[in-house]
Parts: structure tokens; C-alpha cells; sequence
């Protein structure tokens, strides 16, 4: 690959991708910029301009965008729509970030007239394909530069060591070693390495940020209503809210009763597994919530169709495949399956946990009159099941039939004569 002319860097601002950003000066002497993301991280981002200027960057190549809004609506709502777990536990917080990251990065990339992108991913994880599949999708023509994958700074103490030869500040709290590494946004905290990586070791309680202990949360459960239409929460008890005040607000509910802990050994897609603690306070709660209003709004067949085609949506989604036709291919079944998913969820909080206690819909599939055990005025007649019984089970009734034959027991002429069952013989 040539060396770029201009770079567009996810900088987070911290030490990390400030070393990447003087790298980048020092190695290609190409002009950088750097695109700081506002995805509800918690974190000031002023410093991460300051540094910025710091490290000699034009203000006018200094962009920072706040993207909480457009996270939540045309990414993790769209997720959740679909119910996607990967593994059948972990919601996906990190790896559904990656792609709006990519997609402003090569904005930026085209309104800047830069020629290649770059992110601070390592060689070992998923990001670093996430990054570049979706870069690559959307500019096929990008330079993608991966400093993990090309420097010698194997090593904390290598990195240091670059950094003070070079004149990039080292805060004193980022000396040693760090316990683990955090990656957090507004869906969730992910926290890996160091102190995590033997998966038999319990995880420290500090290492959880976004959520009380369940042992610490109220002794008394809290009751919520989740109001839902076609498939997207809209208020919270009552109260109207745009999508990121609404994830903001199931946050606070989550952190409060503990509810959103994850401990997971994942199966990375380079290969390897890795240990992670995860916590997802709104998202499980809303979840649960989507769950619970699709219950009574969803037909049967909908519904299980949406359940087995899920694990390979939420697959598309770990191992970076967003912006794939595949994956659009399925949103637009998702998405289809939701005009009636409207309606009211009442959850209970507790302990660490989030349960429907309660839902209803003008939409909804669920008849009283059908499904009552008292008298239900001729809506259903019990005498049709035999017939549906009978029909369903004559397949199941000629194979046990013919095991039976072949296995030299007489068999009953009931369903068909012996002669059918022995012409071939």
C-alpha cells in the first residue's frame, strides 16, 4: 500500500490512539484527522479536542460528533427489533457501534479529501474487522492503516517508552499496567483482559461501572410501562421520549436494580475465545420488553420464524457483516413483521432482574374467549381437535406401523389394509 496522504483516525483521545495519531505523523508524515464519536460514552469530550491541538491537528481537521441519536435509531433499535443475542447471551453493544464509527469515518474521509481511514483495534479482536468490512463497504477504494498490525510496540512499557521519545503526554494514572480495558457507549460496558482473562476467576467487583450490585438494590421491585409502536420503544410510563432518552432512561432503571450483568467466555470470529464482562442495563430491559409486547402482537409462525433466522442476524452483526445485503436482506423480513408489534409492556425490577408482568394492544392476537377455561359461548368447539389430531398424527401412525411389520408384530388394518402396507414385499 502507498503511503496515505491524508488519514481520517477514530480517536478516542485517550493515550492509545493519541500514540496512533503521532505514529501515523511519524511513520507516513501525512496530515491527520481525527473524528471523535459521541456515542453516550460518559465521557467529557472537550479533552479529546485539546489533545487533539495538542498533538499538532488543525481545529478545522478536529471533528467531534454527537451520534447518540442516530445510534439508537437506525442501529440499535433496528438490533432489537430482531431480539439479537450473539451466543444466546451477549447483546452486542460494542459490535453494533462499529459500523456508524465506519460510516463517519469515511464521511469525513470524503469531505476532508483524505485517502485512508484508521482505527486503534488490535490484530487479536473483532474490531478490527468490523472497522474494515464496514469502511470497505461503503468506500471500496479506502486505505484502511491498522498501527497494531504494522508498529513493534508490542508491550505497554514499548508504548510508553514511544510515546515520551516523541513528545506525547503519559498521564501518571497510565504508567503501570491497566487492570482490564473498558469500551463503552450507551447501549453498554465491555470490559476485557488482565485481571479477566482466567475465565475461572470471578470477576472484581470494581470492574462493574454502569450497575449496582443485585445485592445492593432496592429490597422493594419497581414496576414500569414501555410503550411500543411497530416494534420501537416510544415512552416510558407515559411520557413521550426520542430514542436515546429512552435508552437513557431504562440505563438509570437498570443501573438501580442491577439488572444487565453479563460474565461471557465468546467465540471471537478471528478464532480464539475471550473472556468479557458486559453490562447492558436498558438494553436487557428493553429487550424483555420487546419480547413481551410481541407475545400477544406476533403470530405463531412470524414468531418462530423471526427466532430462527435471529442467531444468524446477530451473527451478521458480531462479525461486522452490517452494511451486507444479507443483513439488510433479513432487516427488511424484521422489519416487516413489526406493523403490529404495537402496544404496552409493565415490567417488574428486582434483584438483578427484569420480568413482564404485564401486556396489552389494540393489536393484539390473544382472545380471552378462546383460550378461557369457563364457558366460551361456542368460540371454539372442542370436538375439532380430534379430527386435527388424527390427520397430524397419521404419519407418526404408519411409521410406527411399518417398524411394527418389519419387525414381524401384527399391525392394525385401521388406517390402511395389510396389502397396502406389503405390496412391495
Amino acid at each position: 500500500m502507498s503511503a496515505p496522504k491524508k488519514v481520517v483516525l477514530a480517536y478516542s483521545g485517550g493515550l492509545d490512539t493519541s500514540i496512533i495519531l503521532k505514529w501515523l505523523q511519524v511513520e507516513y508524515g501525512c496530515e491527520v484527522v481525527t473524528f471523535t464519536a459521541d456515542l453516550g460514552q460518559g465521557e467529557e469530550l472537550d479533552p479529546a479536542r485539546k489533545k487533539a491541538e495538542l498533538l499538532g491537528i488543525k481545529p478545522e481537521n478536529i471533528y467531534i460528533r454527537d451520534l447518540r441519536e442516530e445510534f439508537v435509531r437506525d442501529f440499535v433499535a433496528p438490533m432489537f427489533r430482531a431480539n439479537a443475542v450473539y451466543e444466546g447471551l451477549y447483546l452486542l453493544g460494542t459490535s453494533i457501534a462499529r459500523p456508524l464509527i465506519s460510516k463517519h469515518l469515511v464521511e469525513i474521509a470524503r469531505a476532508t479529501g483524505a485517502d485512508a481511514v484508521a482505527h486503534g483495534a488490535t490484530g487479536k479482536g473483532n474490531d478490527q474487522v468490523r472497522f474494515e468490512l464496514a469502511a470497505y463497504a461503503l468506500e471500496p477504494d479506502i486505505k484502511v492503516i491498522a498501527p497494531w498490525r504494522e508498529w513493534d510496540l508490542s508491550s505497554r512499557t514499548r508504548l510508553i517508552e514511544w510515546a515520551e521519545q516523541h513528545q506525547v503526554p503519559v498521564p501518571k494514572d497510565k504508567r503501570g499496567e491497566a487492570p482490564f480495558s473498558v469500551d463503552a457507549n450507551l447501549l453498554h460496558t465491555s470490559s476485557e483482559g488482565k485481571v479477566l482473562e482466567d475465565p475461572a476467576e470471578a470477576a472484581p467487583d470494581y470492574v462493574y461501572q454502569r450497575t449496582v450490585s443485585p445485592e445492593d438494590a432496592p429490597d422493594q421491585p419497581e414496576f414500569i410501562e414501555i410503550d411500543f409502536k411497530k416494534g420501537d420503544p416510544v415512552a416510558i410510563n407515559g411520557e413521550a421520549m426520542s430514542p436515546a432518552t429512552i435508552l437513557e432512561t431504562l440505563n438509570e432503571y437498570g443501573r438501580k436494580h442491577g439488572v444487565g450483568r453479563l460474565d461471557l467466555v465468546e467465540g471471537r470470529y478471528v478464532g480464539m475465545k475471550s473472556r468479557g464482562i458486559y453490562e447492558t442495563p436498558g438494553g436487557t430491559i428493553w429487550l424483555e420488553a420487546h419480547r413481551g409486547i410481541e407475545s400477544i402482537t406476533l403470530d405463531r409462525g412470524a414468531a418462530h420464524l423471526k427466532d430462527e433466522l435471529m442467531p444468524r442476524y446477530a451473527e451478521l452483526i458480531y462479525f461486522g457483516y452490517w452494511y451486507s445485503p444479507e443483513r439488510e436482506m433479513l432487516q427488511a423480513l424484521i422489519d416487516q413483521s413489526q406493523q403490529h408489534v404495537t402496544g404496552t409492556v409493565r415490567l417488574k425490577l428486582y434483584k438483578g432482574s427484569v420480568s413482564t408482568v404485564g401486556r396489552w394492544s389494540a393489536h393484539s392476537l390473544y382472545s380471552e374467549q378462546h383460550v378461557t377455561f369457563e364457558e366460551d359461548a361456542g368460540a371454539y368447539d372442542q370436538k375439532d381437535a380430534a379430527g386435527f389430531i388424527k390427520i397430524n398424527a397419521l404419519r407418526l401412525r404408519l411409521l410406527a406401523m411399518r417398524d411394527k411389520r418389519l419387525a414381524g408384530e401384527s399391525v392394525s388394518t385401521d388406517i390402511v389394509s395389510d396389502e397396502g402396507l406389503t405390496r412391495f414385499d
